[in-house]
């Protein structure tokens, strides 16, 4: 079927192509419609006053001069301040510029393997798999994981540069590699991996392993050692992180995570075969039985000694493999992530490693070239279908925080985040005591600061300070470095007068967030008050600065400030 086509190879590229692109979109087009949800997307860009900026030299500055929320990805905010350039806070158009990184990584990763392998239709299968697999729609459909899509679009384009470079090495060309995988890098963090992934593609299908006399080691580190480099650099910005503080997550221990990073390897393995209970937060286990993690190391020692022992039969094996495992290594969580066991977004470009063995490893246990047109291609048709209706399925569970929430709680047990986020959807709506049960509901499950905040919040606005006051405390309490919750207690008591008290929580609200133009504000507010004008003054043009000017005008207006 496939050879009877009748197309020359560059036709069925292009022909593929549109195919990939109409049946991408026609499966996440939905997402024009879709609402912010009300994780990271608050906090990365409807309440984030640089991006309400738009384009400016002042948000230049401050894409690559800050670490916002922990995060230092330059390209990320940028690409957010142009999309509020041209949509403001309309949320589809964030969405569409996210579909649209991902159709352009999907036809690069195509154009990728029909230059290095030659076999058209096995890179289709692995764009399409790439493309259509439910397990990405959380890279694609989520705006805040616009550093998936945006990192995978460099990723590609630099293994797409590096492909023309090998067959015609030329200093410009070597470059223009490093330029990409810098912008890589400036997206997410988590392409660090991508040089090894390099040596890989060196080994197979580039063949440049074979072409090579003398010391290989010796010739991949002297081509290799500009990234390598890069990456060690990224790495130090990562894990340096001056006056800044990690969003609040649950401290989770070393042996914890060590216990479950295997676990967690081999369901992100099921889940790429079997997709299903899909969801934006998967909470940590509170025990993992020893069988799964022991089952689990022995499996991936079993499949990797099998892609080690096929090795010169079929070399995509190991290849495809090894991308997998690669990749995930830096987002397993060993080191402190998040308080989640694993999560679906992590899938999105190690998944890649996995349709190579299924693309190239399968045609190869099947030799007959009839069997294989008969059996294998209406098969792989049939799955990606499915894939495809799962992923349509999947992405309307994103289109508002009611409906993802409330799916994540159907799909998940003792979900305090589910509970927790559900809530502040809920209140948004008005519906006040079904939001407080959903907290205290959190709160149970294992006493989640951000839902002692967020009941607070609420006894705030109701006027019930002495409860908020309790609340606030509470969520300090377990999480001493809470900045917003320092924030909103020292609020609280200075409406009710008790400044000093008010003080205190405002430099602890500093403390914690260096940036926090609100916590500025107010503290000049009471300094100018209390008498205090130099102070008062210095921190009302701080926040001035960081874009609240409240004080600073009044200040200004009544002369006490120049």
């Amino acid at each position: 079927m496939i050879n009877q086509i009748g197309l020359k190879p560059q036709r069925q590229q292009f022909l593929i192509s549109i195919i990939l692109t109409v049946v991408t979109l026609a499966v996440y087009w939905q997402v024009h419609q879709f609402e912010f949800i009300n994780f990271d997307d608050v906090i990365y860009i409807t309440e984030n006053p640089i991006i309400k900026s738009g384009i400016s030299l002042n948000g230049l500055l401050w894409a690559f001069g800050s670490k916002y929320f922990g995060l230092w990805n330059p390209l990320v905010w940028l690409s957010f301040m142009a999309d509020y350039q041209f949509y403001g806070l309309n949320a589809g158009g964030y969405h569409v510029t996210n579909l649209v990184l991902h159709i352009l990584s999907v036809l690069l990763l195509f154009w990728l393997f029909c230059r290095t392998t030659g076999a058209v239709w096995k890179s289709a299968f692995v764009a399409a798999f790439f493309a259509l697999h439910p397990l990405h729609v959380e890279s694609v459909t989520w705006v805040s994981e616009r550093k998936d899509v945006l990192s995978a679009f460099f990723w590609m384009l630099t293994l797409f540069m590096y492909v023309y470079y090998t067959e015609k090495p030329a200093i410009k060309r070597y470059l223009l590699i490093l330029f990409s995988f810098v912008l890589a890098l400036l997206s997410k963090p988590m392409v660090i991996t991508l040089p090894v992934i390099m040596i890989l593609l060196d080994y197979w299908p580039l063949n440049r392993f074979a072409s090579q006399k003398g010391n290989l080691l010796l010739w991949q580190l002297k081509e290799k050692l500009p990234f390598f480099m890069l990456s060690a650099a990224m790495i130090i910005i990562t894990f340096y992180t001056p006056n800044e503080r990690e969003a609040y997550t649950k401290i989770i221990s070393l042996s914890d995570r060590l216990a479950n990073a295997p676990v967690a390897f081999i369901l992100y393995l099921m889940k790429t075969f079997f997709p299903h209970s899909m969801t934006i937060f998967y909470p940590f286990p509170s025990q993992i039985p020893v069988w799964k993690i022991v089952g689990s190391v022995l499996l991936i020692i079993m499949i990797s000694a099998a892609a080690i022992a096929m090795v010169r039969r079929l070399p995509s094996l190991l290849v495809g493999w090894l991308w997998f495992v690669i990749m995930m290594i830096p987002v397993i969580g060993i080191t402190r992530i998040g308080d989640f066991a694993m999560t679906d977004r992590y899938h999105y470009l190690p998944s890649i490693g996995i349709s190579i063995m299924l693309a190239w490893g399968l045609t190869s246990f099947i030799k007959d070239k009839q069997t294989q047109n008969r059996v294998l291609f209406p098969a792989g048709i049939i799955a990606l279908l499915f894939l495809a209706l799962l992923t349509w399925k999947q992405c309307g569970y994103w289109q508002n925080s009611i409906e993802l929430w409330q799916h994540a709680l159907k799909v998940t047990d003792n979900n305090y985040m589910a509970h927790n986020n559900l809530a502040s959807a809920l209140l948004e709506k008005g519906e006040t005591q079904q939001a407080i049960d959903h907290y205290q509901k959190a709160i149970a499950i294992n006493h989640y600061p951000a839902a002692y905040y967020n009941t607070g919040v609420i006894y705030h606005h109701l006027g019930r300070f002495q409860q908020a006051i309790e609340q606030f405390s509470q969520a300090i309490h377990e999480q001493p470095d809470y900045g917003a919750a320092h924030y909103n207690l020292g609020y609280i008591y200075h409406l009710m007068g008790r400044h000093q008290l008010a003080l205190e929580q405002y430099n602890e609200a500093i403390r914690f967030m260096p940036e926090h133009a609100g916590a500025y504000n107010n503290r000049a507010f009471l300094y100018l008050n209390l008498g205090n004008n130099l102070s008062g003054c210095s921190n009302a043009k701080k926040a001035c600065r960081l874009g609240n000017c409240q004080t600073w005008i009044w200040a200004k207006e009544k002369g006490i400030c120049n």
